[in-house]
Parts: C-alpha cells; sequence; structure tokens
C-alpha cells in the first residue's frame, strides 16, 4: 500500500495548506503597497510589477507544471515548488528596490506555479471516487478565506510591525510542509515520459511576459506610450502564433479543442473580462483607501474584510440559485450588479460613514463570488472527460494571464485618471480613483456581451436543470 493509500486525509490537509499559504501570499500585499512604496521610494502605482511578476510567472509556468510532474515525480516537484516559493519569500522580505522585489516576486511565482497544480493532481490521484467532492471542497477553502484574512493581516503587520514580515511568516509555514510532503507524498510518475511542446512553451511564455511588460509600461511614470503599445502588439502577435501552433501540433502545450464549445469560449473571453476587472478592485481599493482617505493599512484591511466577506458569504446560495434560474440567467442578471457594485465605489468619499462602505464591498463581494462561481464551473460543463487535463491547463494558464493583466489595468487606470486630470505630481490624490473605478466597470460590462450568446439552458446537467431534449448547452442561441 502506498504513502497516498494510506494517507488521503493527511495528503489532502497538506495541499490546502499549501494552497492557502500561496492565496494568503497574493492577498496579504495589498494593503502593505503604500508603506512598500515609501521604502522603495517610489509610487505605489510602480509597485504594480511587483504583483504582476508573481501572477505572470503563474501564467508562464502552469502549463509545464504537469509535464514536470510526470518527468521528476510528483513529491520531487511539489516539494521542490514549496522550498522555492519559502526561500523567495525571504528574498521579497529583504528587498530593497522596486528591481529586487520584482524579481522575487518572479521566482516565487514560479513556486507557486508548480505547487498548487502539481499538488492538486496529488489530491486527484491519492482519493478514492466517493472522497473526490470532500477533498475538492478542502481544496475550495483556501481560495475563499485567505482573501478574508489577508488584506487585514497585512494591514496589522504594516501598521504595528514592518512590511517585511507579510514575507517572512511563510517561512515556518514552508518548511513544516516541505517536511511533511518528503514523509506522506508519494512520488508518482507515470511509465512514460512525455516529450515536452518547446515550441509552444516558448511561443506562451514569449507572448505572456512580452503584452504584460507592455501593459506594465503603460501604468510607469516617464515610460513610453507608443512603445508600450507597439509591446502589447508584438505580445498579441506572438500569443496568435501560439495559438497556431497549438491548433497543428499533435500533443500541444496548451490544448485549445474545447474552445470550440460555447460553454468553456465563454468561461474563457468573458470570464477572463471579468477576471481582469475584479482582480482590478482589489488593487485599486486600497489605494483609495489610504492615501484618498488617509487611512492607515490596518484600517483598510479591515474595511477590505466586507468585500471578501461578500465572497464566503454567497457560497451557500450558490447552487440553489443556479438551480433555480440556470447560467446564462445567473451570468446576465447577476453581471449587471457586478457592474453596479463597482459603479457604487465612485461615490464613495472620506465623509461616507462606515457602514455604507461597508455595505457597498460587501455587496460587491457577494456578486462577484456568484460571478466567479459561474465562469469557473460552466467552462467544464461540455468538455469531455477526455479533453478534461488540456482544457483545465489552457483554463488555468488564462485565468491567471488574466489576474495579471487585472491588476495592469487597475494601475493603468489610475494613471489614465492622473492624465485626464492634468495631475502631473506622479501623486494619486482623491480625485483620480473615481474615473479609475468606472473605466474598470466598463471592462466588467463587456463579459454581460459575451454570455448573452449561451443557450437558455447552457450546463443544465451540471446546474442541475433538465435541459430539454435536443436542446444542449453545445448548441447556439
Amino acid at each position: 500500500m502506498g504513502r497516498g493509500e494510506r494517507y488521503p486525509i493527511v495528503i489532502t490537509a497538506l495541499v490546502a495548506g499549501a494552497y492557502y499559504m500561496e492565496m494568503l501570499d497574493a492577498t496579504v500585499i495589498a494593503t502593505a503597497l503604500p508603506q512598500m512604496a515609501r521604502s522603495f521610494g517610489t509610487n505605489a502605482v510602480n509597485l504594480s510589477s511587483g504583483m504582476s511578476a508573481y501572477v505572470l510567472a503563474l501564467a508562464v509556468f502552469i502549463p509545464i507544471s504537469g509535464w514536470t510532474a510526470d518527468r521528476l515525480g510528483a513529491r520531487t516537484v511539489f516539494s521542490t515548488a514549496i522550498a522555492v516559493f519559502t526561500a523567495s519569500s525571504v528574498l521579497c522580505g529583504f528587498s530593497n528596490n522596486v528591481w529586487q522585489f520584482t524579481a522575487a516576486r518572479l521566482v516565487q511565482g514560479l513556486g507557486g506555479a508548480m505547487m498548487v497544480p502539481v499538488g492538486r493532481l496529488v489530491v486527484l490521484n491519492n482519493t478514492e471516487k466517493k472522497d473526490l467532492m470532500r477533498a475538492i471542497a478542502c481544496l475550495t477553502w483556501p481560495a475563499l478565506l485567505a482573501p478574508v484574512l489577508g488584506p487585514p493581516l497585512g494591514g496589522f503587520i504594516t501598521t504595528y510591525a514592518n512590511w517585511r514580515w507579510i514575507f517572512f511568516i511563510n517561512v515556518p509555514v514552508g518548511i513544516a510542509a516541505y517536511v511533511l510532503a518528503w514523509i506522506f507524498v508519494p512520488n508518482d510518475q507515470p511509465e512514460g515520459k512525455p516529450s515536452l511542446d518547446v515550441t509552444g512553451f516558448l511561443l506562451s511564455g514569449a507572448g505572456c511576459t512580452t503584452l504584460m511588460y507592455g501593459l506594465e509600461m503603460l501604468a510607469k511614470e516617464n515610460s513610453s506610450w507608443l512603445l508600450a503599445a507597439l509591446l502589447i502588439v508584438i505580445g498579441l502577435g506572438i500569443c496568435a502564433a501560439a495559438v497556431r501552433h497549438a491548433q497543428r501540433h499533435p500533443k500541444p502545450l496548451l490544448n485549445i479543442a474545447a474552445l470550440k464549445l460555447p460553454t468553456f469560449a465563454v468561461a474563457i473571453v468573458g470570464g477572463s473580462a471579468f477576471r481582469i476587472a475584479i482582480n482590478a478592485v482589489p488593487f485599486v481599493t486600497p489605494l483609495m483607501f489610504q492615501i484618498g482617505f488617509g487611512m492607515s493599512a490596518f484600517q483598510s484591511g479591515l474595511l477590505l474584510l466586507a468585500l471578501f466577506a461578500g465572497n464566503v458569504a454567497m457560497k451557500p446560495f450558490t447552487t440553489p440559485l443556479l438551480r433555480r434560474f440556470g447560467f446564462r440567467t445567473l451570468l446576465n442578471y447577476n453581471g449587471v450588479l457586478v457592474v453596479a457594485g463597482i459603479v457604487a465605489c465612485v461615490w464613495l468619499t472620506p465623509n461616507t460613514p462606515r457602514i455604507i462602505i461597508m455595505a457597498t464591498l460587501f455587496f460587491g463581494g457577494l456578486t462577484r463570488s456568484m460571478q466567479y462561481t459561474n465562469f469557473n464551473t460552466i467552462g467544464f460543463a461540455d468538455v469531455p472527460k477526455a479533453g478534461l487535463s488540456g482544457a483545465n491547463t489552457f483554463f488555468a494558464t488564462v485565468q491567471q494571464m488574466s489576474v495579471a493583466m487585472g491588476i495592469a489595468l487597475g494601475a493603468v487606470a489610475l494613471k489614465t485618471s492622473m492624465l485626464i486630470h492634468g495631475n502631473k505630481s506622479g501623486r494619486l490624490t482623491m480625485a483620480d480613483f473615481p474615473l479609475a473605478f468606472i473605466f474598470v466597470s466598463v471592462i466588467a460590462m463587456t463579459a454581460l456581451l459575451d454570455s448573452l450568446r449561451l443557450h437558455p439552458e447552457a450546463g443544465a446537467v451540471v446546474s442541475g436543470r433538465s435541459a430539454p431534449l435536443g436542446k444542449t448547452a453545445e448548441s447556439s442561441p
């Protein structure tokens, strides 16, 4: 009997802990940005490169995580990823400027790219079918709890200690996870050694990197907008070449065959627009609270707790609502509420009662949670079992890329607002934030246009609604 067969619960808890560490690290930094910027002697907007570098590394290296695990063994890759993530956390804590911080976050993203997907693969390979739902639920809760605890924890540490400790706290957790991984995780490897689609990896990596660097340039002070636009065009061109390569390669790194399914295509296109928007909001909002409202990092984090508490509060109602209304109806009507929640932030001011601010953020959290679940679930509603692996890898890559683009969008929206207002000081003011929220809400609105093309009974089997005979989710309206 292998390790995984004897300790499935321990393995699931271990992977959930690693996932929690990765998610917490991604959210705890938001409220520390102004203090970090002062420490580095730069503008808080410029630190978006450090946040984007992390999720960019995830998008670049997630596609080869499964291939690496097959070649070297799941335990080897998983434990090494934990070690890389922990060591790079220390480097983040010792960073003294933006470039050191960005480089450390890039390495940290590499560790996260291998840690979470391979960990999930380990759980799936070592959990019996009857226990699979409970295991997946265990892996899902860190994604809900970490955003709730991250902002106030980051604010507390930054206000009463030093921002560097938000990275140093990963060290004891990482060491414990590394030891437990070597004890309990089996080193699963398939019999055949898969070959790597090198061309696909180079094209996808180069395209994502060039595109993100162009977006980052748009947000930087004293950068050339013409050069930034050129890089964005080049990046999109390389990504298009990666897509053409995937269409022709017999075993591509990124399998895009599932895009032929309307439900998966909506989850990629409309879902990406939605994720870009909702990831821009947590970047802009803490800056508004601290720079515009004059709050401390801890006070800002406590207010953001309302936003993420709404995310968690919606979860018990997601399944009943899906069964009652179906994917298309919820995506469309709830999508309008998502846009309304973002636009509502335009009217928040330093004089707005705290209870109104918290209610606005809580409402936004409720609607975004529902939309996030809908897009993530419908994407795999019609994907055949044989295509799940390739579709999952492609979906995970696009998902992480949209997160990075969301952070960049937030920075670009603020810079654009500064230019429109004639703010040449390089320092954000309260007047710069309302227009930024409007810009983000327009991006969120584009997701609505995509979901309108879904069939009324799209994803009926997954949502629990019975689709009429002859009308499957793969049909067009």
